[in-house]
């Protein structure tokens, strides 16, 4: 699928007073995995929303030069992502890559991002990616699994003073890796994780994980790291089933996503859940951003259509400290992980020498407000690194998080 944005006679004047004349060039071509169908794709749909709104903000071009977009539909699963891939940069000639969404997908196409040399702005969070296993060309704005699931565990120690939890994630790359940072913080500052669960990623039924988490004993709370479309049907029955007046309920960013909250009622609210995007962050930058994607979409943007926008704004900025040339691959990935934005719909945005975000980390509470679930800001934290306050060597050196680590230390009574 391709979508090319051309801009008018009096712009394309105003682009040749401005510097030298690119525009005879051939298109800068920036290539979109994305997955369209199965339970990620409402986050695949929000990916390319976010990426062509900034698009048409800028007139589709870049440095003087014209913009394409070409999209490739990668299944939701990584042979896939690997196929499309290997057609956007074979037969594509994409310049620069954002996506996949999905963590696997992302291990999936890594080594050959690798190889081509290509600039890549994924938003899966793989942590690996940025860690034992550093893409160099890799540049991620909105952050690893767990990185903001660690300020969770802070937040739920330190202020609301939960001492034992149950995790429940999908079972996939991702759900390990945000359950991991979750656990480690958790676990660090004096809590247990007193159970681990993992549904696989197509559970229409929770019922079985439910039931174990009801006959658990002397548990403040249950963090569900899950994603796409499976949190709105996780919550809806984790309140029907009675534990709401129970348990407290913690999420990531992906467990009460802003475009999801229309599908969820008052079983939501109340629900704390750490993230790198609020859309009552108080920013004129976010007010727009949000305006125009309201007036574009029809509903609130979430973290997958922030991610290809912040994204897009890196590439502009690259391509323009680059004069448009786009020839230099090794150059082009430099000026691309170089570049950070001094205020985004997001906040401060650098990134660190492994091409990771380090950025606003906001704790948002769910609440309904004249008949409506919004959320609420209680707790900022600025500048959160993948690391949260660990030594990074020390951090490197032990495993990946995964199903086994870190290891379950109790049992539930």
């Amino acid at each position: 699928m391709r979508k090319s944005f051309w801009l008018g006679f009096a712009a394309l004047a105003l682009a040749a007073m401005a510097g030298p004349a690119l525009a005879d060039d051939a298109p800068v071509r920036i290539g979109l995995l994305t997955v369209k169908t199965g339970p990620l794709a409402a986050g695949g749909i929000q990916m390319e929303q976010g990426l062509t709104l900034c698009l048409k903000e800028h007139r589709g071009m870049m440095a003087g030069r014209k913009v394409e977009l070409i999209v490739g539909d990668t299944g939701g699963n990584p042979a896939g992502a690997k196929t499309k891939v290997e057609e956007l940069v074979e037969r594509d000639k994409v310049d620069i890559l954002q996506g996949p969404l999905a963590a696997f997908e992302a291990y999936a196409v890594t080594d050959y991002i690798a190889q081509a040399k290509l600039p890549w702005l994924p938003l899966a969070a793989a942590e690996d990616l940025s860690q034992r296993r550093p893409n160099p060309n890799m540049a991620r704005v909105l952050g690893t699994s767990s990185q903001d699931s660690k300020a969770m565990a802070d937040y739920a120690v330190k202020v609301l003073h939960f001492k034992r939890a149950i995790t429940l994630s999908d079972d996939f790359a991702y759900g390990y890796e945000t359950v991991g940072g979750f656990q480690q913080v958790f676990e660090d500052e004096g809590g247990q994780v007193v159970m681990k669960l993992w549904p696989p990623l197509n559970t229409a039924d929770y019922t079985p994980f439910l039931a174990q988490i009801a006959q658990a004993k002397d548990v403040d709370a249950v963090f569900i790291g899950l994603a796409g479309s499976n949190p709105v049907r996780f919550i809806k029955q984790f309140a029907e089933f009675g534990l709401k007046k129970k348990l407290a309920l913690l999420g990531n960013g992906t467990a009460a996503d802003s475009p999801i909250l229309r599908f969820m009622g008052d079983e939501a609210a109340g629900i704390y859940a750490a993230s790198p995007y609020s859309t009552t962050y108080q920013s004129p930058l976010n007010k727009r951003f949000i305006k125009d994607f309201r007036a574009a979409y029809k509903v609130d943007p979430g973290l997958y259509s922030l991610a290809t926008y912040l994204g897009c704004q890196l590439i502009d900025k690259a391509l323009t400290q680059l004069k448009g040339r786009t020839d230099d691959r090794a150059a082009l990935v430099k000026a691309v992980r170089s570049a950070a934005l001094a205020d985004s719909p997001r906040g401060p945005l650098k990134l660190d020498e492994y091409g990771n975000a380090v950025g606003t980390t906001f704790i948002r509470k769910i609440a309904m407000e004249n008949g409506h679930l919004v959320d609420q800001i209680v707790k900022v934290y600025p500048d959160n690194s993948q690391f949260w306050t660990y030594d990074p060597k020390k951090f490197l050196a032990q495993p990946v998080y995964s199903r086994d680590f870190p290891p379950l230390k109790t049992v539930a009574q």
